[in-house]
């Protein structure tokens, strides 16, 4: 009976100490300034593998976050909103312009058309994208309304739907969209994982 309060008691202390350090890791997620990202994320995440490192799952979660997070850091969803308003009256002006119709004079006509078209700043996006709803100007619109509205994924997803010039402008923010959801995702798996191991377990005192 004394062994087995004994081993509970330090099944407990592991679950507890898991917990903390994911609590840890997802703090370092909320320290990115307006336009820099957070602090590297490895010190934390080492602290997660430390915490478990003879339990396989959350050993293999630990292990999934993106080496960029862990060596750099990640940007919020405030400075990725903030970065893509930047970078949209950049995209309007070359949003017709494709692999194929390159040239000055493309240009120029994307240019105008952009300087003519009434945009509607942002607008919900339909629960289904028709081809319709694929015109440049609408997507930009659609992600605009949705990164507005704390919803960086669908966001990301519409955005990855523009093609040619404006695909290229937006590349890099959507490389960086992409960082924050995957390491988002990671922590968020990871906390609820040292959730219900904690319930689980009686902490230790």
């Amino acid at each position: 009976m004394y062994q087995s309060h004994v081993i509970a008691e330090e099944e407990a202390r592991k679950a507890h100490q898991l917990w903390l350090s994911v609590e840890a890791l997802s703090y370092t997620l909320k320290t990115a300034d307006a336009d820099a990202p957070t602090k590297p994320l490895e010190g934390a995440a080492q602290a997660v593998r430390d915490s478990c490192s003879e339990n396989e799952f959350a050993l293999a979660l630990a292990s999934a976050l993106p080496e960029e997070s862990l060596q750099r850091g990640v940007y919020n969803e405030a400075s990725l909103r903030s970065r893509f308003n930047s970078l949209r009256s950049l995209v309007r002006r070359v949003a017709l312009i494709d692999e194929t119709h390159n040239s000055l004079y493309q240009y120029f006509l994307s240019y105008l058309q952009a300087a003519l078209l009434f945009e509607a700043k942002q607008e919900a996006p339909p629960t289904q994208l028709s081809s319709e709803d694929l015109d440049p100007f609408k997507i930009l619109s659609y992600a605009s309304f949705c990164l507005e509205h704390g919803d960086l994924e669908l966001a990301a997803k519409l955005v990855n739907q523009l093609r040619g010039e404006a695909r290229r402008v937006v590349q890099d923010w959507l490389t960086e969209a992409r960082l924050t959801l995957e390491t988002r995702q990671v922590v968020g798996l990871l906390s609820a994982y040292a959730n219900a191991v904690g319930l689980g377990t009686t902490q230790a005192p």
